[in-house]
């Protein structure tokens, strides 16, 4: 759990960082083992949405369709093991490479404690990957995915990055995949510093309609609801925005949920 003085800091940390540097910055994080927004667990919203799958959205693995998963930014790798659970061939990506020795470190112990029960009708395999996000040149991972989880990952990007992120989704997701985010800091507003930074339904609507290009935005940033623009052919659809039933306590308020999540596809395919 984050300490009320803790969380605070990431903004100050970041303040002045140039978008294409912050990966640096995260990585210094790990160096230090300061990890604040760490949640010490898989996500349950998603664990609800696997199990549940409403009108079989998701494109779950069977003994004769095997599926690949893909979490960018994974940290620890609660959310990597959660999937490889529900049978998915999973790679957790991480810029830190002492992210990645955290995330083996918590998988050993995490399996050996007999945690993450097999979900499907098999267990998963797992693959740790230092790299870039961005970069196009990625080595020994096998993409495209059937099933990406974003999870304060787009709110750890600032908000000059989020093009970018959107077309990077839509080359790394295969026709038929599902791009599933748990939304989060919902309701914080574009005017406060981040990271994490505002990430309001409107944002993920403005960028995935149409990856690639830039929304119209306020003075702070944040993209206007009324001027997201239709749905472009090469874009995103979303299939699913629902609030879950549980979250993390960090996107909840006075036991009320805050977090939505939603589930996206390819509009042309």
């Amino acid at each position: 759990m984050v300490s009320p003085n803790e969380q605070p800091r990431l903004p100050k940390f970041f303040e002045g960082t140039l978008p294409q540097e912050h990966s640096t910055k995260w990585a210094k994080c790990w160096e230090d083992k300061w990890t604040p927004w760490d949640r010490g667990g898989p996500s349950m919203a998603l664990y609800d949405l696997l199990k549940e799958n409403p009108d079989g959205l998701i494109p779950l693995p069977n003994e004769g369709s095997p599926k690949t998963a893909l979490v960018p930014g994974c940290g620890r790798g609660y959310d990597v093991l959660l999937l490889s659970s529900f049978g998915y061939d999973v790679y957790g990506l991480d810029v830190s490479s002492q992210a990645l020795d955290a995330a083996n470190e918590n998988a050993e112990k995490a399996l050996s404690e007999g945690l993450y029960k097999i979900e499907g009708s098999k267990r998963g395999t797992i693959a740790w990957t230092c790299q870039d996000f961005f970069a196009e040149d990625w080595k020994d991972v096998q993409a495209p995915f059937d099933l990406i989880f974003d999870y304060t990952f787009f709110c750890a990007l600032p908000p000059p990055l989020r093009p970018a992120w959107a077309s990077r989704m839509k080359s790394l997701l295969s026709s038929g995949g599902r791009l599933v985010c748990l939304e989060f800091p919902s309701e914080k507003k574009a005017s406060e510093p981040g990271p994490p930074w505002a990430a309001p339904p409107p944002e993920y609507l403005g960028y995935l309609s149409n990856p690639g290009a830039q929304p119209q935005t306020d003075e702070h940033g944040g993209v206007i609801a009324e001027k997201t623009g239709s749905l472009a052919p090469d874009g995103f659809e979303r299939l699913v925005h629902i609030k879950p039933r549980r979250t993390h306590e960090s996107g909840m308020e006075d036991g009320r949920v805050q977090d939505y999540i939603s589930v996206w596809a390819h509009a042309n395919k």
